[in-house]
């Protein structure tokens, strides 16, 4: 699905030049789960936001089923986006004055063959409080909402940005949980970016960025669902 060759990303932060990506080698198969492992300042949001196109690489190619999204201008990016990836951030990104049916309203507005927000809603276990705002909502449960809304696009690749890392361990398992059955559901290539290493227990593949370089790492026997890791 993604064939990556020399991606370079830097970033200049006053006199300072921070290389978050040097020059990094990458191929991607539809319908693999991916965790994308590494300390924090790694790069892997930054590879992360380059698949998902909302980063320009410095140098190098992001090739996406024969095109290259490096060559893309703004509105070719935004199209891609709309119809092939989903999104799922740390923060959630919910619109507050919007009930979670709305915010996955809005997902579903922008694709081109969605599920039905309530039928999303309903695949994450909240399909009950879909006319709730996100301030009446735990932050496990707007997470759901934000997986929910991912997914809505039924997305050709999920795209999760330390998905877990603002819930507790317990609702943590559960987001992981959906995120799992979706992934599998939908055949979608799914990358979870995390520093944590237990929920890389769950991947088919796990890749690990340091200084802007990248590895694969040898794959653990056996691979876990995500109520057998430990936090």
């Amino acid at each position: 699905m993604y064939s990556v060759r020399g991606l370079t990303r830097t970033y200049r932060i006053g006199p300072d030049e921070i290389h978050a990506l040097r020059g990094v080698d990458l191929d991607l198969e539809a319908g693999e789960l991916i965790a994308l492992l590494g300390p924090s300042g790694s790069g892997k949001s930054t590879l992360l936001n380059l698949l998902g196109g909302l980063d320009r690489p410095d140098a190098g190619q992001i090739v996406f089923r024969g095109g290259d999204l490096a060559r893309l201008d703004d509105r070719a990016l935004a199209l891609y986006r709309r119809r092939h990836v989903g999104f799922v951030f740390q923060s959630y990104n919910l619109l507050p004055s919007l009930t979670a049916r709305e915010n996955v309203e809005l997902a579903c507005d922008a694709a081109e063959r969605p599920m039905a927000a309530a039928d999303a809603l309903d695949v994450v276990g909240l399909r009950s409080r879909m006319d709730q705002f996100p301030g009446q909502m735990s932050g496990g449960e707007q997470q759901r909402v934000a997986v929910a809304r991912a997914i809505s696009k039924r997305p050709d690749i999920l795209l999760c940005d330390e998905p877990t890392g603002a819930v507790d361990s317990r609702t943590g398992v559960q987001v992981l949980e959906i995120i799992e059955r979706c992934s599998r559901e939908l055949g979608a290539l799914t990358v979870i970016v995390t520093h944590n290493t237990a929920i890389a227990a769950i991947a088919e593949r796990v890749l690990l960025l340091a200084g802007g370089n990248i590895a694969e790492a040898p794959p653990s026997s056996p691979r876990r669902n995500a109520r057998e890791i430990s936090w």
